[in-house]
């Protein structure tokens, strides 16, 4: 929101960002006025604060409620008269900045627990813009979810964006988003990971999307096991062929020592895997025919282009 009111007006510095969360107290003052070379152990040069790199744009401090008590006293000073002063300079340096602050603390209730200047609230709280949380906009999650696809598309003409089908997002509007945002991006990443090309159902968002339990973040792991444990498949079952054709495939009763060696299986994952394999290699051999690639693969050409489609081959 910071970041679009500036792209929006008519200054032409730069958007400055402060976390007052992240940065150490002793080292906040330095961060946000600068400070002239010697004013402390270790500044070999001076430096320009936040506020002067600010100049002609606009300075967003995130997190106010984080500012130490000490620094919101000359915060104040710095909004009544735009001058600031390095540490360790006498020298004063006139501001023409906008200031934009934000919050996911309570400052009513810190300023009633003396934790925040009531004056400094009072000459802060110009003009008070409430962003409400996902779960209050449901309805924006769909561009959200396109406008992150969109960022992550590879640069080398890949697409490996998934499709998320109305029951999927369907199953995303419901969700509370306690993380906001930011949940929505890791989300994407993640589906992005686990259905490259694919279809994303509503029961595969509360299945492997919404949750993060090892066996979610390990189910990438688990399909390169699935198909390593094919490969030794194949293996045992060229051994048992006389004829030495080293390219004959496993037969479907190969895999019933499958519970041999291992406990499970993820079976409808692991057929998608093998239909893609098979579609895929079906049209590359066939300089992509579906008419010639339908007939190798036994489908009607009808079937393999829903196929198709349906995974984003």
């Amino acid at each position: 929101m910071a970041e679009a009111l500036h792209e929006e007006s008519r200054r032409k510095g730069r958007f400055i960002t402060v976390n007052c969360a992240a940065i150490p107290k002793e080292l906040m003052e330095a961060e946000l006025f600068g400070f002239e070379k010697g004013a402390f152990t270790g500044a070999i040069k001076s430096s320009a604060g936040k506020f002067e790199q600010a100049q002609k744009g606009t300075l967003f401090l995130d997190e106010i409620g984080d500012m130490p008590p000490d620094l919101q006293t000359k915060l104040l000073r710095v909004l009544e008269n735009s001058i600031i002063t390095r540490v360790g300079s006498n020298s004063e340096i006139k501001l023409d900045v906008r200031i934009i602050c934000a919050t996911h603390k309570d400052i009513g209730k810190l300023v009633e627990q003396n934790e925040f200047r009531e004056d400094l609230l009072f000459r802060l709280n110009v003009f008070p813009i409430e962003v409400p949380s996902l779960a209050d906009r449901s309805d924006d999650i769909p561009e959200i979810i396109e406008h992150f696809i969109a960022r992550k598309k590879t640069k080398n003409g890949i697409d490996p964006s998934p499709l998320f089908e109305p029951s999927a997002l369907q199953a995303l509007k419901t969700y509370s988003w306690p993380g906001n945002v930011r949940e929505v991006r890791n989300i994407i990443e993640r589906a992005m990971v686990f259905f490259p090309k694919g279809k994303i159902t509503g029961e595969d968002v509360n299945t492997y999307l919404l949750k993060t339990n090892s066996d979610v973040v390990l189910r990438s792991e688990e399909q390169d096991a699935v198909w390593a444990e094919l490969d030794n498949l194949n293996s045992k079952e060229i051994q048992l062929h006389s004829d030495g054709n080293s390219n004959t495939p496993p037969s479907p009763t190969d895999f019933a020592s499958w519970f041999d060696t291992n406990n499970s299986v993820d079976l409808r994952s692991l057929l998608r895997d093998i239909e893609i394999v098979f579609i895929e290699a079906a049209m590359n051999r066939n300089n992509g025919n579906t008419s010639e690639a339908a007939k190798d693969l036994k489908l009607l050409r009808t079937t393999l282009i829903e196929k198709v489609r349906k995974y984003g081959l």
